[in-house]
C-alpha cells in the first residue's frame, strides 16, 4: 500500500484491539490484492441507544487502480453489531467480496451463473405428495411437495413446465429437486 491505513474512531475512545483487528484485516486484503493504494476505516459507536448496548458502524474505503471500493456496514436489526469486532469482521468480509469482484473484472473474467434447469412434470401422485419431472435429457427427478415454491404442489398438473434446482445429494428415490417453480405456459 502506498500510504498506511488511516483508522478513525468516532463517538468512542480509540480501542487498541479494534485497531489491531483492522490492521490484520487490511494486511489480509493486501495479501489477496497487492494493488490497494490506500485504505480508510472509520469505526463509529452509535450513541442514541441508552437502554441497550451501543451499536457500531464500520466504513471501509479502499482505493485501487480504476476504482474506489466503499463498504458501510450498518448495524442490523438483530443487534449483531453491538460488538465492534463483529462489525469489523462483517465490513471486511464485504470489502473482500467487492475486491474479489473487482479483481475478476480486471482480469476480464465474468461471474457466470448456471442457466436455470427446466423440465416437465412427467408423473404426479397428489395423494402421496410427490411427483417426478422429466429433464430435457430424459432423466427423471423426484419432486417432494415441500420442494414446490409457495405451496404450489396442489396446482401442478402432468405436463406443466417447471424450473428447478437439483439437490446436491440424491435421495432415496434418486436425483431430487430442492426447489421447483411452475412456469406459466
Amino acid at each position: 500500500m502506498q500510504v498506511p491505513p488511516r483508522i478513525s474512531f468516532r463517538n468512542m475512545d480509540a480501542d487498541t484491539s479494534a485497531r489491531d483487528q483492522v490492521e490484520r484485516r487490511v494486511a489480509e486484503l493486501e495479501q489477496f490484492y497487492p494493488r490497494i493504494t490506500s485504505c480508510d476505516v472509520v469505526l463509529e459507536a452509535e450513541h442514541r441507544r441508552h437502554q441497550q448496548g451501543k451499536l457500531f458502524h464500520v466504513r471501509v474505503e479502499l482505493q485501487v487502480p480504476g476504482r474506489t471500493i466503499v463498504v458501510g456496514r450498518e448495524p442490523g436489526a438483530h443487534h449483531a453489531h453491538e460488538n465492534a469486532h463483529v462489525a469489523i469482521r462483517d465490513a471486511f468480509d464485504a470489502a473482500r467480496r467487492q475486491l474479489e469482484d473487482h479483481a475478476r473484472r480486471a482480469r476480464g473474467e465474468e461471474k457466470t451463473h448456471a442457466p436455470p434447469l427446466v423440465g416437465r412434470i412427467a408423473r404426479i401422485f397428489p395423494d402421496r405428495g410427490y411427483a417426478f419431472l422429466a429433464t430435457e435429457g430424459g432423466e427423471e427427478i423426484y419432486v417432494h411437495a415441500n420442494a414446490v415454491v409457495a405451496g404450489g404442489f396442489a396446482q401442478l398438473l402432468q405436463g406443466d413446465t417447471v424450473r428447478y434446482v437439483l439437490a446436491p445429494d440424491p435421495g432415496e428415490h434418486g436425483p431430487q429437486a430442492s426447489t421447483v417453480v411452475r412456469l406459466a405456459d
